[in-house]
């Protein structure tokens, strides 16, 4: 309970007063705004498409593999994503990718409802989200900092993250209820329409306001540049090498969850908007006692990435829906706490010419490594029973912490405490 309480509460109390005060930034007040409805569709989108797999196929292994299918791009071009964004503007980036991700939504919602939808649509579908997220997440984690600054980064990276589990909590429980009572196609075609509240978001900003890192002129070996960067930078390295494990095998719940809901619950569609809204609440609670923080440590990841990892395990075991619904609202608080702390530690080490390339190695670890992951934890799921991915994630991300403490203690033996890189100098934004 220890590690618990520290996980969620930090070195020091938070103090909420400050929980908010990156909203008193215009262009982020207006992403904010966009994101919290969109954001909603999207997990009912999530949701449809989840429970659409299971429905035709039935099988675990396919439900991990549409997975992997959606985040293989991120894999494989996630890096050159994260070049173009350090390339071009942001903000006009965002446009594009927003307005794509929007009229995918909608073909899916189209398919649906009509009836002619087959799995290999889906397939397909998830494969061209996953080339717009290739490009679109490393360019929103760089173009926060632009937005809001590198003082209240760190808040604005953790209320992001409140608007992304808040939106798991509302949107996965109105899909359930709509799925069980209308089908599956309004939730593709809600998520669809949502999507415009961004695009008009983004294009009311003001400009004038934005804080732009110097833009990487063309040229050779840039791709090389970020990773060596990230190579010898013990400081980044680190928390990401920490986050392909999590990310490979703990942050699966796209697979977990369903199967969860399915097989150990004998559940339906509301049952996984249960135990997915149960899951987005506690992050929300987690989230909001973060952000009264004011920048995170090596500490606060260790132990929330430990904390994390041993709620996955706890929720593996429990018995019944309500006590798996309990055990994920603490799993939710403790997950914001790490993913937090990772990204901010990652946003503000990072320099700013390079910020978009490092972010992009952050999508891969979270995201980009569901190829590889999802297939094994479904598979495991099928073959194991559907509690087994949970305890395979819990296991792996216990251990990954434990790792890199025993080789901090090393390393900083041999040579001293970690010497962290100096936060670069950003342009001073106006607010109003």
């Amino acid at each position: 309970m220890t590690s618990v309480r520290t996980a969620l509460h930090g070195l020091h109390p938070p103090d909420l007063r400050q929980t908010f005060r990156s909203l008193r930034t215009y262009n982020f007040r207006l992403y904010a705004s966009g994101q919290a409805l969109s954001l909603i569709g999207t997990w009912m989108q999530r949701l449809g498409q989840e429970w659409l797999v299971l429905e035709l196929t039935g099988s675990g292994t396919w439900l991990g593999l549409v997975a992997a299918m959606q985040f293989l791009p991120l894999l494989l071009i996630g890096p050159w994503g994260g070049l173009l964004a350090d390339r071009v503007d942001k903000r006009r980036l965002l446009l594009i990718t927003q307005s794509v991700a929007g009229l995918l939504a909608a073909l899916l919602g189209i398919v649906t409802l009509t009836g002619v939808v087959q799995l290999w649509m889906i397939v397909a579908l998830a494969l061209g989200l996953g080339l717009v997220t290739a490009l679109d997440n490393p360019t929103r984690q760089a173009f926060v900092v632009e937005m809001v600054g590198q003082d209240d980064v760190t808040n604005a990276v953790t209320l992001n993250s409140v608007m992304i589990n808040a939106a798991r909590a509302i949107g996965p429980a109105v899909a359930g209820l709509m799925i069980a009572s209308v089908g599956m196609a309004p939730t593709f075609l809600i998520n669809a329409g949502s999507y415009v509240l961004v695009v008009v978001a983004l294009w009311a900003m003001d400009t004038g306001l934005l804080a732009p890192a110097t833009r990487t002129v063309r040229g050779p070996g840039q791709l090389r540049e970020g990773f060596r960067h990230v190579a010898r930078t013990p400081a980044l390295r680190t928390p990401l090498l920490l986050m392909v494990v999590a990310g490979m095998l703990a942050y699966e719940f796209t697979v977990t969850l369903p199967l969860l809901a399915r097989y150990a619950f004998d559940g339906d569609a509301r049952t996984l908007g249960i135990l997915n809204s149960a899951l987005g609440i506690g992050a929300v609670v987690g989230g909001l006692v973060t952000a009264g923080r004011r920048e995170p440590t090596d500490r606060s990841l260790l132990v929330g990435a430990l904390s994390f990892g041993t709620l996955l395990l706890v929720t593996s075991a429990a018995p019944t829906l309500w006590m798996a619904a309990a055990a994920l609202v603490v799993t939710g608080a403790l997950s914001i706490t790490f993913l937090a702390s990772a990204n901010a530690l990652l946003q503000l080490r990072a320099p700013a010419e390079l910020r978009g390339r490092v972010m992009s190695l952050w999508a891969i670890a979270l995201m980009g490594t569901t190829p590889i992951g999802a297939p094994i934890v479904g598979w495991l799921g099928q073959v194991a029973g559907a509690r087994a991915g949970l305890a395979v994630g819990g296991i792996a991300t216990v251990l990954a912490a434990v790792v890199v403490q025993i080789l901090t203690w090393r390393r900083n033996r041999r040579s001293g405490p970690l010497e962290h890189p100096p936060r670069h100098p950003e342009p001073v934004l106006a607010v109003r």
